[in-house]
């Protein structure tokens, strides 16, 4: 039951409702429980008074000549003495049945139970003229009629019975009817002491400066705030995390493409001075070529580490095959080697085979293979007479159900102290005079990363010179879980 209906759910009223309404709801049936306790406190005087009479007239049966007769006693109260009234009335019978004293109409008891002749008084109620009576009743032995008792019976209405249980409940009740809207109001206040923590937290946040991303302060909230405190404190580190990455993305793009966009401006400028020959205009436009090429190139790497940076909350994750997706950029990169004249190879399980299933974003795990594939063609030396060599390996362990992908190639190798350091955005191993970005390994990183997997690099021919470049990503225990979807 809705007391308090707004159009917006509202956490004050779905409480004060939840206590208000169990008091509403048994407010009548205390009052219905109040009239019955009160019928019962109103009865028990009652009855015993009319027990108390039965027997007191009872006393006063006497023996006169083998007859029994009813004998007043003139020190008694009225009652004692017969006078009737519409409440309270009597009954005496002789053991024959003949009525000795008393008003005629009160029936006799239709069932003869265990208080026959036992002197006993017992309770019932009878109806006379549309009335209810309680009656008290006892069997009274006399020695001229053994085995046949007399009969005495006290008789009352219960009128005077509904007043008590009236005045009971009035007394009980009409206190309630001041207590109840007193309740009410305390309910109301304990509810907005209650909540004033909540507003506290309110204006705590409002207050906040639109650039302070720190978590909030849970030692000051109520332990039932705490899951929504911590809740906002995660929303604020992931917010964190992606306005970094966002400023990092934009700083990083503004200080790779300032090179290029340079050198696009140098060479226009070089083929605008009068004085240039077709020589010059040809060699600048060769050069705008290479800066255009090269900045394509960067701009395409930042925009895969942007993609992949963001993929955890974008895309989603199906099942892929492995040798498939490395099968397929093998083919892609196959005219790029040829042209350096390098021998470039896959070896591992064929598409389709068992175990080679993960469960990624072939998109992204495309990229990744693209960029270990595309560093090695680009860092492996190779001639006709001398090819390189690029091997992209993938493994099974049917054991740990884990799948490790190799790219290895023939070329300088990377330095055991840089191994770690070449997976940080635009960093250049030394030694090397390619023209690069920098962004290939991060971006193999990331998308590794999504993918739960591990990275790690390691010379393909440890003790020849060169001594090679090995990158095994492991991605582990996930082939059966992935083939199994």
């Amino acid at each position: 039951m809705k007391l308090f209906r707004r159009e917006q759910s509202s956490l004050f009223s779905e409480i004060l409702d939840w206590m208000l309404t169990p008091i509403l709801l048994l407010w009548p049936i205390s009052l219905v429980l109040t009239w019955l306790v009160a019928q019962g406190l109103a009865d028990k005087p009652f009855d015993r008074a009319l027990q108390s009479n039965a027997v007191a007239l009872s006393r006063l049966i006497t023996v006169d000549g083998n007859k029994p007769r009813f004998q007043p006693n003139p020190t008694a109260p009225p009652f004692m003495g017969g006078v009737e009234s519409d409440a309270d009335l009597f009954q005496i019978r002789g053991p024959d049945s003949a009525l000795l004293a008393g008003d005629p109409n009160l029936p006799e008891p239709e069932d003869i139970g265990e208080e026959y002749g036992s002197g006993r008084p017992f309770l019932r109620e009878v109806q006379i003229n549309g009335k209810t009576l309680k009656v008290a009743a006892i069997w009274v032995q006399l020695p001229v009629a053994p085995g046949h008792p007399a009969l005495v019976q006290v008789a009352q209405t219960l009128d005077q019975r509904a007043e008590l249980a009236t005045e009971i409940v009035k007394g009980v009740m009409l206190p309630q009817f001041a207590i109840l809207p007193l309740a009410v109001l305390l309910v109301w206040l304990a509810l907005v002491q209650a909540t004033k923590p909540m507003h506290r937290l309110e204006e705590r946040i409002r207050a906040r400066d639109p650039q302070d991303l720190r978590p909030i302060d849970a030692q000051t909230v109520p332990v039932e705030l705490m899951p929504l405190v911590s809740s906002v404190n995660d929303l604020l580190l992931r917010l964190t995390d992606s306005i970094s990455t966002q400023k990092r993305f934009l700083a990083e793009a503004a200080h790779q493409l300032k090179t290029p966009l340079a050198g696009l401006r140098m060479q226009a400028d070089l083929a605008q001075r009068e004085s240039a020959s077709a020589e010059d205009l040809k060699l600048s436009l060769r050069q705008i070529g290479r800066s255009s090429v090269r900045a394509t190139h960067t701009v395409n790497q930042l925009l895969s580490l942007a993609r992949a940076e963001s993929s955890a909350v974008v895309l989603q994750h199906e099942p892929c095959d492995l040798a498939q997706i490395a099968v397929d950029v093998m083919h892609d990169c196959a005219p790029r080697a040829l042209v350096k004249f390098l021998d470039m190879g896959y070896e591992g399980p064929q598409p389709g085979t068992p175990g080679t299933v993960i469960r990624g974003n072939p998109t992204l795990l495309r990229e990744m293979i693209l960029n270990l594939v595309d560093n090695a063609i680009n860092y492996t030396p190779s001639s006709q007479d001398t090819p390189g060599v690029i091997t992209t390996r993938l493994l099974v362990d049917p054991f740990s159900r884990a799948v490790v992908l190799q790219v290895e190639d023939s070329g300088p190798g990377i330095a055991q102290s840089e191994r770690e350091l070449v997976f940080r955005p635009f960093y250049r191993a030394l030694g090397t005079r390619m023209d690069g970005s920098g962004l290939g390994l991060p971006i193999v990183l990331e998308i590794a990363r999504q993918h739960v997997a591990s990275v790690s690099v390691d010379a393909s021919r440890p003790g020849h010179s060169p001594p090679g470049a090995c990158f095994t990503v492991r991605f582990a225990g996930v082939a059966a879980s992935a083939s199994n979807a």
